[in-house]
């Protein structure tokens, strides 16, 4: 195999292959689409599930004091006074009355003039644009049948206020104390001016947030701590360190009620990019919803009467962005015998499928002894059969998806019951008996993985 240069990753090459192979399809294409709208299809399903399902991993079953919470959607809309989102969560708005596109007024140098996108809005004698207002990013949206006052809501712009609302509730069946917390994920809507970039910035996207509730005087080494849990998650699903970074805020980007903010950044073909953030929030939000609620949000500790106001850690990552870095940091082309070959080199264990079953031919008893295995393998592992076409082009499919390890049944495993297993990464091949397939791949999917990029 003779690698490619390591710059072949664009956002081009992602898309195309996202729609090619079913990750991610444009949504309501058939009417044309939507802007910065998109539907998960059957490998972006699995995939996705997967990189969710090793978050929840890494929260619930690695530790003992986070637990879990699925908050509504749509909450009392005082939730979002006491939060200051009705009132601050806001952009600066521009209107440009010639092409009659909105911008960003804060991010106006980056964005391009809708009739000459060479330009920036504004640099062109035809552009007139209005002053700059805020513009408030939640959706908004009615409960019952009449839009009349006192029933107007908002689709959530996160799920951090679903746990803060359950806080208390927590405290009293879940038998946790500080430090400890709530985990959840859920789809959030920010009515965003710009979107774009693919699925890296959206208005309805999928957040995986976790509030952790320390002592005042703790929040500082709990801070710390989960800096490094974080960033380990991600190098530890086979994302490449020199593709990551932690980028600790300057003062006059932190929000209000943050005393330390870091970011969670990768390396996209866009450029150095947020895929989480980690924020020491102080009491702030509890002590807002004290207030509007009217309720005591408090620990008391039984046995010194002690009573204070947890400090939150907030570790927030999207989980599209995550997707998303997880795919580009897969990609690579290599070429075998004269054929550039495209290749997702996932972690086995986000990858969508695990193993392939593949006959060589679709006669000699091969589809119905191959049939035989798949049933076998797919009650351990996702697993794909296929029969269609010639071995090569199979193979090459299942590259594209990511599929770590496929399973090949010819004349010989016919006579000795043996089977090829070949790996996608090293191309090696090896032979192996039918009834020791499950346990060989259960051992490589526990063992330790480096991405073999960081080889090149």
């Amino acid at each position: 195999m003779a690698p490619v240069s390591d710059g072949l990753v664009t956002m081009e090459k992602i898309v195309s292959l996202c729609k090619r192979r079913g990750f991610v399809l444009p949504s309501s294409e058939i009417y044309g689409g939507l802007g910065s709208s998109y539907d998960y299809a059957h490998y972006g399903v699995l995939l996705k599930n997967n990189v969710k399902g090793q978050w929840w991993r890494a929260m619930l079953q690695e530790r003992d004091d986070v637990v879990a919470l699925d908050s509504a959607i749509i909450q009392h809309p005082r939730t979002w006074e006491a939060s200051g989102h009705l009132a601050g969560f806001t952009d600066p708005l521009v209107d440009c009355r010639t092409c009659k596109l909105r911008f960003r007024a804060d991010l106006i140098d980056q964005a391009q003039c809708g009739r000459k996108p060479s330009k920036h809005p504004g640099e062109t004698p035809d552009c007139d644009l209005t002053g700059a207002r805020d513009f408030n990013l939640m959706f908004e949206t009615t409960i019952g049948p009449v839009s009349e006052e006192g029933s107007t809501v908002y689709l959530r712009p996160e799920t951090a206020q679903g746990i803060f609302l359950n806080f208390k509730s927590y405290l009293q069946f879940s038998r946790k104390k500080p430090p400890f917390g709530i985990a959840q994920i859920g789809k959030s809507f920010r009515n965003e001016i710009t979107t774009g970039n693919f699925i890296f910035r959206m208005r309805e996207f999928e957040q995986m947030e976790m509030e952790f509730f320390v002592p005042p005087d703790q929040a500082e080494m709990w801070f710390g701590h989960w800096l490094e849990q974080r960033m380990n998650w991600y190098t530890t699903l086979g994302l490449r360190p020199d593709h990551l970074r932690l980028r600790a805020h300057d003062q006059d980007e932190l929000s209000h009620y943050s005393s330390a903010t870091s970011d969670v950044e990768y390396l996209f073909p866009i450029g150095w990019s947020e895929v989480e953030g980690i924020a020491n929030r102080g009491d702030f939000d509890l002590t807002m919803h004290a207030k509007f609620s009217g309720q005591k949000l408090e620990y008391v500790d039984t046995a010194s009467g002690e009573r204070y106001i947890p400090h939150v850690i907030e570790p927030a990552a999207g989980a599209d962005r995550a997707l998303l870095a997880f795919l580009v940091d897969a990609y690579d082309e290599d070429e075998i015998e004269g054929e550039v070959r495209t290749v997702l080199r996932l972690h086995p264990l986000i990858a969508p499928v695990k193993v392939v079953v593949l006959p060589l031919v679709r006669k000699d008893g091969q589809p119905e002894l191959a049939s035989e295995v798949y049933r076998d393998l797919r009650e351990r592992f996702q697993t794909e059969y296929d029969e269609g076409g010639a071995i090569g082009r199979r193979y090459r499919r299942q590259d594209e998806i990511g599929t770590p390890w496929a399973v090949t049944i010819d004349h010989q495993s016919l006579e000795d019951r043996t089977v090829t297993l070949r790996d996608r990464d090293s191309l090696a091949q090896e032979r192996i008996a039918i009834g020791e397939l499950g346990e060989e791949i259960e051992r490589r999917l526990r063992a330790p993985w480096r991405s073999p990029k960081l080889e090149t």
